[in-house]
């Protein structure tokens, strides 16, 4: 994840040549502690963190109280940055069933595509389930139309169901992470199909659903 990306995802526009030093500065920064979450480095001090970042010791303060702030900054673009994924990938198409098989392939593809932001993801673990953000929000709102529809048909606990599907797909991300030599398109696939399945998509449907071409970026 560049600096420049940080820059237009944290949603602030810089002026003058002041402010787009100082927009480079943030991003800088936003994005080393992404690398660092990455590679499960939090216990860092703020001169590793600014080292890391090429940038001033000085100048983390002109931004951040804390590194504790600064990681959680992180941590917020790497999901906006995935939802904003997941949102080009499933654009304008209005079945809930072929979102959620994308949802889950495109994201279990994430260690092999993108390791250091599924590597993020990891570094949340199950508090990735309840941020009602990114991932998770996109995934109760297509739940809960999929079920509104008919299209899928209504668990006992949807809020449960969802909290069981996202946890899978994290275990899948989890086991690829584990596991380099692991096919991460069939793993991915294989979850997908079976969530459609549990849903009451007939099995043909899924199985076909699934197997539908994935975007370049996603196509492994």
């Amino acid at each position: 994840m560049t600096p420049e990306a940080n820059t237009a995802k944290s949603g602030r526009t810089p002026g003058g040549r002041t402010g787009r030093q100082r927009a480079r500065t943030h991003a800088a920064l936003v994005s080393a502690a992404q690398t660092l979450l990455a590679q499960r480095r939090t216990h860092v001090t703020i001169r590793e963190i600014t080292e890391t970042a090429n940038v001033g010791f000085g100048s983390f303060f002109n931004h951040f109280t804390s590194k504790e702030e600064l990681f959680e900054e992180a941590i917020h673009v790497t999901l906006a940055n995935h939802g904003e994924v997941l949102d080009s990938l499933t654009r304008g198409i209005d079945d809930p069933a072929r979102v959620l098989a994308l949802g889950i392939r495109s994201t279990g593809r994430l260690q092999r595509k993108q390791p250091e932001m599924a590597r993020i993801l990891l570094h949340q673990g199950t508090r990735l389930l309840l941020d009602d953000a990114g991932l998770t929000a996109r995934a109760r709102a297509n739940l809960a139309a999929g079920v509104k529809s008919g299209r899928f048909a209504a668990p006992a606990d949807v809020e449960f169901a969802l909290m069981a599907i996202l946890g899978a797909l994290l275990g899948v991300v989890q086991f690829l992470d584990a596991h380099p030599e692991a096919d991460a398109g069939a793993s991915a696939d294989q979850l997908a199909e079976g969530v459609l399945v549990s849903l009451a998509v007939e099995s043909s449907e899924a199985r076909r659903i699934v197997r539908e071409p994935l975007p370049p970026a996603f196509d492994i």
